[in-house]
């Protein structure tokens, strides 16, 4: 359900900036000249979008780089091509012309190959990829060859600060949602939940009441918000996380491992950088819990991370978390609300390893937009030579 809400919402969002694609005229030192800067199409846009929350993110990947006059390859995630090639009929099925909205399929093993021979291709103007940091890097060096500029909406390790004024209740019910949400299989999924020490236990036993009460299974049936992970390799991998943390001497307050793709909401308290779960995105349903000593070493650990996309900030001084919000490096932070959560019409993006480049509303026009000096003479020129 959440995947149609909020793709409508883009495309609504995309079709009202059709009226908000403007320019300006700038006064000119010069006698007699109209000086103007004017926003027009690039050309063909190459969107790259994940498996994760296919609906949203393909249409994401398509929608105000059309609205801005553009036409636009949507380059299919090999997980499900379908539903992406179906958002690419919707859009002809809508009138949109030929050879305006195309899609492009391939095998897994030939990802690679036929992303490079995409970028490679002269008509692609610019490129926008939503996924994992490692392939983004990929992308941004391969377009970089060819000096095409990219928008990158990278991996995540979402920080959710709770300090001592925090309302508890409140944050439990915010964490939850951020790190389990979707599996936790999403960008701004909360990874990291960073409690300073004046309230850690009390949180930490509310929190894991929380997580134990989460049953996995098919969310058709029932009161089951957890569903499966997207694969076996995601199992291991937060598996081996837990293994390691556990290891360390971390412990383990809900959850643990598991032998199928059916994972249960995991809460790992006493992470400490030594973990790989303190620094490593986990993309499945376990979450670090960091225990800090006051406000602004919760900050320190908040900002120890190459990453940048989503942060969440719960405190009952609305004035206090603004002020820490604005301290902590991330594209996107919330007070007193979760880290996972997406309008159509706000600039959506990250800084540092979460990637460059906005999504969304205005902020999205100039990424799908050349922005050109244009100016008219009406008094004959006087030059040097």
């Amino acid at each position: 359900m959440f995947n149609l809400m909020l793709a409508t919402s883009m495309m609504r969002e995309a079709a009202s900036i059709t009226t908000q694609i403007s320019g300006e005229v700038i006064p000119s030192d010069k006698p007699g000249f109209l000086a103007m800067a004017v926003r027009e199409p690039v050309g063909v846009i190459l969107g790259i979008a994940p498996w994760n929350a296919p609906i949203i993110l393909g249409v994401r990947a398509v929608a105000t780089a059309l609205a801005c006059g553009n036409s636009v390859i949507l380059k299919a995630s090999e997980i499900c091509p379908r539903t992406h090639g179906l958002i690419i009929e919707a859009l002809e099925a809508a009138g949109f012309p030929d050879g305006t909205v195309n899609v492009v399929t391939n095998a897994p093993e030939d990802a690679g190959d036929v992303v490079g021979a995409l970028i490679d291709h002269p008509a692609v103007k610019r490129i926008n990829f939503t996924g994992s940091t490692e392939v983004g890097r990929i992308i941004a060096k391969r377009a970089a060859e060819h000096l095409k500029p990219c928008l990158l909406e990278l991996g995540g390790k979402a920080p959710f600060l709770v300090l001592e004024d925090a309302d508890l209740d409140e944050a439990v019910k915010a964490a939850a949602f951020g790190a389990y949400m979707n599996q936790g299989q999403i960008c701004m999924s909360t990874e990291r939940i960073i409690v300073v020490d004046a309230v850690a236990d009390a949180f930490a036993e509310k929190l894991a009441a929380k997580v134990k009460s989460m049953a996995t299974g098919d969310p058709r049936e029932g009161n089951t918000p957890l569903g499966a992970v997207v694969d076996q390799k995601t199992v291991s991998k937060v598996n081996a996380l837990i293994d390691d943390a556990v290891g360390h001497g971390a412990n383990l307050l809900a959850g643990g491992k598991a032998d199928t793709v059916l994972m249960p909401a995991t809460l790992v308290d006493g992470v400490t950088p030594e973990m790989k779960l303190y620094r490593d995105e986990s993309f499945g349903p376990v979450v670090a819990m960091i225990r800090a000593k006051d406000e602004a070493d919760a900050i320190r650990i908040a900002n120890d991370s190459e990453y940048g996309l989503s942060a969440a900030v719960f405190t009952r001084d609305a004035a206090r978390g603004l002020k820490v919000a604005r301290q902590i490096k991330s594209g996107i932070c919330h007070v007193n609300s979760p880290t996972v959560q997406d309008e159509a019409q706000m600039p959506f993006g990250g800084v540092g390893a979460s990637g460059y480049g906005k999504f969304g509303g205005k902020a999205g026009i100039d990424s799908f937009t050349e922005l050109r000096w244009i100016t008219v003479a009406s008094e004959p020129g006087h030059y040097p030579i």
